[in-house]
């Protein structure tokens, strides 16, 4: 993609947003996009929305299980960039027509202490970076068309990266653990839509180890002179399905000992 197709394809990101009518599929407009496109077109959504007067809260890590990555035929998560008027309170409503196509998705949340950078960073330097971890819900949204309306080809991933990791919203849990009280790869959810149990599973499911998706962020951003800041809240990544969250939802995450979030879509 050129600067200038960059440019357009985040200003159609903007747009989608501010008016709630998506835009096309990227993937099929261009063929040839590549992974840098995709994330510069991130790039240069982010940058519109901070001159917009958009604050930067954290970080979204996404497609971290393998059944995820093996639909999309990748073998790496991808990222995006969480904004302070994405967060809500458990328990709140989420407006009508706020967003588009939203989901959720239960992931295990890292609230930072320290700042936290480089290629060579562990899994140590994560906990010890991190002030409390926190049950959480993360809220998708598609700025970008499922599926192009004429071919009926499905977006790929490298719309949802450009579309900001298809991050919208966060759900934050009034719970907070020191990092090493669970092993998260043991902490799960029974995530119910009213009395329907939609979804289960745990913290493992997210590249065997919560805590392994933060390296791999961390480790990702230092590939471009960036890294994790004291106070950024990061969504670790979904050990659960996408779940379709309609008008009239009302979502409860159970995460017995860790905590409970809760949501509703009017």
């Amino acid at each position: 993609m050129t600067p200038d197709q960059i440019k357009a394809a985040a200003v159609a990101l903007v747009n989608a947003e501010n008016t709630r009518v998506q835009t096309g599929v990227l993937s099929v407009v261009y063929p040839d996009i590549s992974m840098e496109d995709a994330y510069a077109v991130q790039d240069a959504f982010v940058a519109a929305k901070l001159a917009a007067g958009g604050c930067v809260k954290g970080w979204k890590i996404g497609l971290t299980s393998r059944a995820m990555q093996m639909a999309l035929g990748i073998d790496i998560p991808d990222s995006g960039v969480l904004f302070e008027d994405m967060f809500f309170d458990s328990g709140s409503r989420v407006p009508k027509g706020r967003f588009i196509e939203p989901r959720i998705e239960a992931e295990i949340a890292f609230i930072l202490r320290d700042d936290l950078s480089g290629k060579n960073v562990t899994r140590a330097d994560v906990l010890a970076a991190t002030k409390y971890v926190a049950p959480a819900l993360e809220i998708l949204d598609t700025r970008i068309l499922r599926k192009d309306p004429e071919t009926g080809v499905a977006r790929k991933v490298f719309d949802t990266i450009a579309d900001n990791a298809a991050n919208a919203g966060i759900v934050l849990g009034n719970e907070r653990h020191a990092p090493d009280v669970f092993d998260l790869g043991w902490v799960g959810a029974i995530v119910s839509r009213g009395d329907t149990v939609e979804e289960t599973g745990l913290g493992a499911g997210v590249l065997n180890d919560p805590v392994m998706g933060m390296v791999w962020l961390v480790q990702r951003l230092a590939e471009y002179g960036r890294g994790l800041r004291g106070g950024d809240v990061v969504l670790s990544g979904s050990f659960i399905r996408p779940i379709e969250a309609p008008a009239g939802s009302h979502f409860v995450a159970d995460y017995a000992d860790f905590g409970r979030v809760e949501i509703s879509f009017e």
